[in-house]
């Protein structure tokens, strides 16, 4: 288990497990509790700029910490992200872009992730919907 300094939230890690690259296996996190409901890659005004699955990707990190922001929180304050894509082949060749949207955003925290491929989204252009789930630390 190591603290993350930044958050202070405990990433769970056995130590006899290879190195998680990109998520956490599990956070423990004490604090106030922020909920985001499944968020997509478009605009403020609900609108798609871009087909591109990295491009949608960027926008939906971008909207997560634009919510996260409205409860006082950040990034690093990230303990769970639930990814649903469309495509997981598009998504695995779109990694390094995504990799770049996701530091660009997020940073280097990683909190405990699931990606799951799923037939189709609600918003037919959407490629990704990502669920978000932040403890705000208690000082």
């Amino acid at each position: 288990m190591q603290i993350n300094e930044t958050s202070q939230h405990e990433v769970l890690h056995p130590r006899n497990w290879k190195p998680a690259k990109g998520y956490a296996n599990g956070i423990i996190a004490k604090g106030r509790m922020v909920f985001l409901g499944g968020l997509v890659g478009w605009n403020a005004d609900q609108e798609f700029e871009t087909d591109h699955f990295a491009g949608q990707v960027e926008q939906t990190l971008k909207n997560i910490v634009a919510v996260l922001a409205e409860a006082g929180a950040r990034p690093e304050h990230l303990v769970r992200l639930t990814w649903y894509v469309t495509d997981k082949h598009e998504y695995l060749a779109s990694l390094p872009q995504i990799g770049r949207a996701y530091r660009a955003h997020v940073g280097r925290h990683f909190p405990a992730m699931a990606l799951v491929q799923v037939v189709a989204l609600l918003e037919d252009r959407a490629k990704v919907e990502i669920e978000a789930t932040a403890v705000l630390p208690e000082f």
